[in-house]
């Protein structure tokens, strides 16, 4: 029987890791004992001290395990994203009883030592009631008002922090990120002297670009400070404040008589919760002008797939309060509330390639990134993002734009008859801020009108 923690720990990780997963994961012990053996591998596990594994999986949850990789038991060197599908077969081979309590008795024979676990950031601790302005107020924060400094190392040029749209494999992230704002203003068919509202605007790329390039009259809301200052002093710089601005406010506080012609949400809806989506929908009804459109940009889970119970990862360290509601739900509290759907249209591909440029960036600033964040927050986003980079790409997660109408008196659209205008010759803007054509370009009028 091993009772050395090396030969222990080697095998332990014979039951863990199958001969599929060592093809790309190998193993580094605290003495510096490779297994299966010296080949390299794009992944390397490294097990910082002889009671790493029972840190790891002795407690059976998600949190536990991903706890012992922010506070350093195991650090993760080359590809983290390979670690994903052996956790997913991890994940099933645990629901067989036998095989989970033999694993279980070895891992409780490992010394049960662990490392600190100290950070400045913490598990968030949020108080009042769920999805009040408040608590929300304080949800935004934990996660938007970590440092503008520390998300400009690794978004693109405008602070996007939403999916991208490539139309090429070898687009740059700020490439596809200009072509991601354009598109949703083709989308929306903005023309000069419209009124848009963008609703959880982030840093503000959406509403310059739609100012600059398409001539409207821009507000966008957030709940995080950090955006707000970061946001209006590039309107500043742009020249753009007579017509854009950005404002502390939740979406339940915006009331302006004047309505508006059109509504975005790109990356927000996550934070609105499904308990409030009828409020969320209303809202926005009562705000937008009769034949204006919405486009609702969210993240959605299966609708086979039942929401987590307890504490995770993500609700503790990433988005708490957090939801990804189906696009069936959502598509049938927005009709239900009089919101006709003309268009839907997945981005899954889109945000794979998105999170993995952002996690390359934030891996090739991870030096620069220690002078904003503790190394548990670091690995707070590289975690989650390339985690949620493989949900993406098998299929656990998706991402949607739903195009919603608010029918005109008799039912009116003013919308085009097809989709053609969305893809119109004129080019995608260019990443320097030359949209190559302005509001005209793509020609977004409802047919038969004309300038």
């Amino acid at each position: 029987m091993a009772s050395d923690p090396v030969e222990l720990t080697q095998k332990l990780l014979t039951e863990i890791l199958d001969e599929g997963a060592t093809q790309a994961i190998g193993v580094r012990l605290w003495d510096g004992t490779r297994w299966p053996d010296d080949r390299p591998r794009r992944t390397t596990l490294v097990l910082n001290h002889p009671g790493a594994l029972r840190q790891m999986l002795l407690p059976g949850d998600e949190l536990s395990l991903a706890e012992a990789y922010l506070y350093n038991d195991f650090d993760i060197e080359g590809e983290i994203e390979a670690i994903f599908p052996v956790a997913d077969r991890l994940r099933e081979r645990v629901k067989e009883t036998k095989w989970k309590l033999r694993l279980a008795k070895d891992l409780l024979r490992l010394p049960d030592q662990k490392a600190p676990r100290a950070t400045h950031r913490g598990r968030a601790r949020l108080r009042g009631r769920r999805h009040s302005i408040e608590r929300d107020r304080q949800a935004i924060a934990y996660h938007y008002d970590v440092s503008n400094d520390f998300y400009a190392l690794w978004l693109d040029r405008r602070m996007v922090y939403s999916c991208a749209y490539f139309t090429s494999p070898d687009d740059d992230l700020d490439t596809a990120q200009a072509q991601k704002l354009d598109y949703i203003c083709r989308k929306l068919r903005l023309r000069p002297g419209q009124r848009l509202l963008d609703i959880g605007c982030g840093w503000g790329g959406l509403v310059i670009h739609a100012a600059q390039h398409y001539g409207v009259e821009a507000l966008g809301i957030t709940l995080s400070h950090n955006q707000v200052e970061w946001a209006n002093r590039q309107i500043a710089e742009a020249g753009l404040a007579d017509r854009c601005r950005v404002e502390l406010l939740d979406y339940r506080e915006v009331d302006e008589e004047e309505g508006f012609d059109r509504l975005v949400s790109v990356g927000m809806f996550e934070h609105v919760g499904e308990e409030m989506l009828e409020v969320y929908f209303r809202r926005a009804w009562h705000l937008l002008k009769p034949t204006g459109l919405f486009l609702n940009h969210a993240i959605a889970r299966r609708a086979t797939d039942p929401w987590p119970k307890g504490s995770t990862f993500s609700n503790t360290y990433v988005f708490p309060d957090g939801e990804l509601i189906s696009i069936s739900t959502t598509l049938h509290v927005a009709e239900m509330v009089g919101f006709e759907v003309r268009d839907v249209e997945s981005l899954r591909e889109h945000y794979a390639k998105t999170l993995r440029h952002w996690v390359r960036r934030l891996e090739a600033h991870h030096d620069e990134a220690l002078e904003y964040v503790d190394e548990p927050t670091y690995r707070v986003w590289r975690l989650f993002m390339s985690g949620s980079a493989h949900g993406f790409t098998v299929g656990r997660h998706n991402v949607y734009q739903a195009l919603l109408l608010k029918p005109g008196p008799n039912g009116e659209s003013a919308l085009p008859l097809t989709r053609a205008d969305l893809y119109a010759p004129g080019g995608w803007p260019k990443p320097d801020g030359d949209g190559g054509g302005g509001a005209h370009r793509g020609d977004p009028r409802p047919v038969g009108e004309e300038g």
